[in-house]
């Protein structure tokens, strides 16, 4: 059924509204509304407030055996009471986020086929040439604001998921709604289903994509093309996020329309910039300033090297040239330390190709010495107890962000960098960890989640009428996230605010953004006198 609001609204009764997801309130509805819209005999009678049906649908979920049972759950609760189900991720995010986004989202997207209920998103395939525009009308909502599309190369790091990925762009934009209040009628998930080279996919009898190799060179990039031009045409306010595509596409097509489309891609500048404001927040621990930190990468992939670049640009704010910056950024990959005249070189790792001998992981370590060590590599135990340990020698609280996703991916895990470091590693992960105790201390590790940035990101440009996101406004979101660590979280070690102050975190940032954006003029809005207030008085609520 089309999505139905304001004045139109009020004409949807009975069984119609109650399969409304947007318009069904369940057993909240009031006597009166139950006479408004016809809805008497179709529901219990007993009238429960949203706690009450939060307390019921927490009850269900907890009752459940497996996270993926819990992950089915949430989609249908999403199915049927938009409202019920951002509240219930909004108040409960610590216990909701891990089940509709990293680590259960991977499971997710692995089964997606086998667990699939009903329809959701927006899927286009290369048989749709020509006719993508037209294709885009019969998405119900006309006022559509933030598109995350994907094309399922590259999910988390499960590699090749075709369009079982589609699963990735669902859980994004429940998570801009809930952390960010952006309305879930102004937000569409895109499959790019251009096939698989998954083969166990394509011979699964349930495989829900097209089943072909996929599609690459020339007939590839002028799909996206039209996709990309079809939505300014159709949704000309639209914001496209880029997510989980294979490095080259991704770093090729943020390239191409980064100043002419108003667009950013996840894993790059989303990435970086947690990833730089968990940097930040720990030069408060260990006692040095950004500037005289060396920090090698384990991964040189678009998220290793997108870090990198924000990091160098910090590094030359805080008063590095360009040439000085680059020298204290480190990539280490499967063929070792990358540096000049090594064959195979892309041109995003080039300008961090340093002039000394290719050696191996533990060996660079050495002869580096970093002070911060940060894995993107999708390769679980890739920090081992020689690493942390080598780390530890030479820094008295080493920096160790592992951050590749899912959990089950991590580099390493919270207690491991706790344990064989003796407490003093300063930790993060990009999947979430559990507390751990050691030696009578408690340690918080941070998890340096992307949904600390890119709601607010969104929120941002939609409320200024951004024309283009600038790489400005990811250095002003790190730097608000980073301000936003409290004494007491560092003093716990973690670098980043806890999940609870999610809300109040996108809303500095949105506020950061959209002042970046006046200030740079890229913004089509008028500036109120008060952002902050005028931003919060945008921000969709749950409640009913």
């Amino acid at each position: 059924m089309a999505r139905t609001m304001g004045q139109d609204a009020e004409r949807v009764t009975g069984f119609d509204r109650l399969n409304s997801a947007a318009l069904n309130k369940g057993t909240a509805f009031t006597a009166e509304e139950r006479d408004r819209y016809q809805l008497r005999g179709l529901l219990p009678a007993a009238i429960s407030d949203p706690h009450i049906q939060e307390q019921r649908a927490l009850a269900n979920l907890r009752r459940k055996a497996f996270d993926i049972e819990r992950y089915v759950y949430l989609l249908a609760l999403q199915g049927r009471n938009e409202k019920l189900f951002h509240r219930l991720v909004a108040n409960n995010i610590d216990e909701i986020m891990p089940l509709i986004y990293t680590p259960t989202v991977g499971q997710a997207c692995q089964e997606f086929a086998h667990i699939f209920r009903q329809p959701r998103g927006f899927y286009i395939t290369p048989d749709d040439r020509g006719r993508i525009r037209e294709h885009l009308d019969h998405w119900p909502e006309r006022d559509v604001r933030m598109i995350v599309v994907t094309d399922g190369e590259r999910i988390l790091g499960l590699g090749d998921l075709g369009a079982n990925g589609m699963a990735i762009p669902i859980g994004k934009l429940a998570l801009y709604s809930a952390c960010a209040g952006i309305s879930p009628s102004q937000c569409m998930p895109v499959m790019l289903d251009v096939g698989t080279n998954n083969e166990e996919l394509r011979n699964d009898p349930l495989y829900l994509g097209i089943d072909r190799p996929r599609l690459r060179g020339p007939e590839y990039d002028s799909l996206v093309d039209e996709f990309v031009n079809a939505v300014q045409s159709a949704f000309p306010n639209a914001l496209i996020q880029f997510e989980d595509f294979l490095t080259p596409n991704a770093y090729t097509l943020l390239g191409r329309y980064r100043d002419n489309v108003l667009c950013f891609n996840d894993d790059i500048q989303g990435t970086a910039a947690v990833a730089l404001a968990g940097v930040l927040a720990s030069t408060r621990i260990v006692g040095k300033r950004l500037e005289d930190l060396r920090i090698m990468f384990l991964g040189a992939g678009s998220a290793a090297t997108g870090i990198a670049d924000l990091i160098c640009s910090a590094m030359q704010e805080a008063g590095l040239d360009e040439r000085s910056a680059r020298e204290r950024l480190w990539f280490v990959d499967r063929s070792g330390l990358v540096v000049e005249n090594r064959a195979g070189l892309r041109p995003h790792n080039l300008p961090y190709a340093h002039p000394v001998p290719n050696v191996e992981f533990t060996e660079a370590i050495r002869q580096v010495r970093p002070n911060v060590l940060i894995g993107a590599t999708g390769s679980a135990g890739a920090f081992s107890e020689d690493v942390v340990r080598l780390m530890s020698e030479f820094n008295d609280r080493p920096v160790i962000f592992a951050l590749s996703n899912p959990t089950s991916k991590a580099e390493c895990t919270a207690e491991q960098a706790y344990a064989w470091s003796q407490g003093r590693a300063v930790f993060a992960s990009g999947s979430p960890f559990g507390e751990v105790e050691l030696d009578g201390r408690r340690y918080r590790p941070g998890q340096g989640n992307n949904a600390y940035v890119f709601p607010g990101i969104g929120l941002g440009a939609i409320a200024c009428g951004a024309r283009a996101i600038s790489d400005e406004m990811f250095l002003e979101s790190a730097r608000v996230l980073a301000g936003m660590v409290s004494r007491d979280d560092l003093a716990e070690g973690a670098v980043y605010p806890p999940l609870r102050n999610i809300r109040d975190v996108s809303l500095a940032i949105a506020a950061a953004v959209a002042r970046k954006a006046w200030e740079q003029g890229l913004a089509r809005a008028g500036e109120p006198e008060n952002i902050e207030r005028a931003i919060r008085a945008q921000m969709y609520s749950p409640d009913y």
